[in-house]
Order: structure tokens, then C-alpha cells, then sequence
């Protein structure tokens, strides 16, 4: 099955610019189109995408509030903010929406769709600007609950991109399993994401930068 998307920006030329780079790769397939926060959250309930690709300065309702809204509602739809903006608040903002991945209007075709079917899978993609900011903000939080041997395995590879499949793959354990080591991960963290998470692994020195600046 392919990964489904739907495509949010004001600027048609964009949103046209992209759906015919998208329909060159046939494991993607655009589900629909929308130019603002609001019309996006409606289309999202409707046709249920695997990932959303959002831009962040739109009217009538910004990219900011409608990641809130679509990561409340839908749980399951993964989002990309994909925007020309890099300011330090931006980016620890969306990111705490809830936006697995953030990349910048100036990337490669090659990572975008990359991004793409790594958001699909739950994989953190982040550009470098934005990881090298992200990783200056985040703190650590203040009395994080220990973590087991096998918990700080799977933040080690969840940090390193690996999907829930794949770090089963990596620890011959089953996927399930890996599920409620992520959420045990998530609440002794105290922090809401796995993108959140894979940024901790980086401040404390579990792995590097450099393992969220790679293609996924």
C-alpha cells in the first residue's frame, strides 16, 4: 500500500510543485490538497492520510494550530512541517505540537520523499538546521524516572530513526512490545513525542546529532 498524503500551503504553485514531484515515486500517493489550517483539519478527518505535509504561515488558521488539532484528533496521521521558516521558537513549537518531522522548502526532492516514508513508519526526520536548534532547547527534565537497560536500548535506536518495526528487528523482540517500551519511554521523559524523546537521547549524549540529520 502506498504512504498516502495530503499537502498543505497557501500557494498553489507549491502545492502543484510537489504533487507532481510526489507522483514520480509510486509508493506515495497524494489523497488531496488544502490551503489553510482549517480546510487541512477537515480534509485530514475526511480522508484520513498516512502523513500530513504542513506549511506553517497560512491564513485563516496557521500550520501551528492545525499540528495541534490534527496530532489531538488523529493520533495515528504523522506531520511534516515543510516551511521556509527557521526561528528557534518556531521550530521547539511545532515540534512540541507534535510534528514528527520539519524540513525546509530548500530540500532535495530526495529528502522529502525520504522524510516521508520515514514519518509513515514513525520515524523522526529532521533537517540539520532545525535538529542543530531543537537540541540547543530541549532540557532535560528535572527527576526523569530511571530507565531499564532494554528501555534505554530502544531510545537509543528510536533516536537513531529506527521505526517500532525495526528496532523489533534490531532486539528480536516483537513489535508490541517495542509499543509499550516507547510509551513507558514517553512518560518517564515526561515529554509527548517520539521526535521530543530522540532530542533527550541527543542533550544527555545517548547518541549523536548527527543520527536525526540523516536520511532516513
Amino acid at each position: 500500500m502506498p504512504v498516502t498524503v495530503l499537502l498543505v500551503d497557501d500557494h498553489t504553485v507549491m502545492r502543484q510543485g510537489v504533487r507532481m514531484l510526489l507522483s514520480l515515486d509510486k509508493e506515495i500517493q497524494v489523497l488531496g490538497e488544502a490551503g489553510n489550517g482549517r480546510e487541512a483539519l477537515a480534509l485530514c478527518q475526511q480522508l484520513q492520510p498516512d502523513v500530513v505535509l504542513m506549511d506553517l504561515l497560512m491564513p485563516v488558521m496557521d500550520g501551528l494550530t492545525a499540528i495541534t488539532e490534527i496530532r489531538r484528533t488523529m493520533p495515528e496521521t504523522e506531520i511534516i512541517a515543510l516551511t521556509s521558516v527557521l526561528e528557534d521558537s518556531v521550530v521547539t513549537d511545532v515540534v512540541r505540537a507534535g510534528a514528527i518531522g520539519y524540513l525546509l522548502k530548500d530540500a532535495s526532492g530526495e529528502e522529502l520523499i525520504k522524510a516521508i516514508k520515514a514519518a509513515s513508519q514513525g520515524q523522526v526526520h529532521l533537517s540539520p538546521q532545525a535538529a542543530a536548534r531543537l537540541v540547543k532547547d530541549v532540557r532535560a527534565p528535572e527527576s526523569p524516572q530511571a530507565l531499564t537497560q532494554r528501555e534505554t536500548d530502544v531510545l537509543r535506536l528510536l533516536a537513531q530513526g529506527q521505526s517500532n518495526k525495526e528496532i523489533a528487528q534490531t532486539l528480536g523482540i516483537g513489535e508490541k512490545t517495542v509499543h509499550s517500551h516507547v510509551s513507558a519511554i514517553l512518560s518517564k521523559l515526561s515529554v509527548p513525542s517520539r521526535t521530543q524523546a530522540a532530542l533527550y537521547a541527543i542533550r544527555t549524549g545517548l547518541v549523536s546529532l548527527t543520527s536525526l540529520r540523516r536520511p532516513a
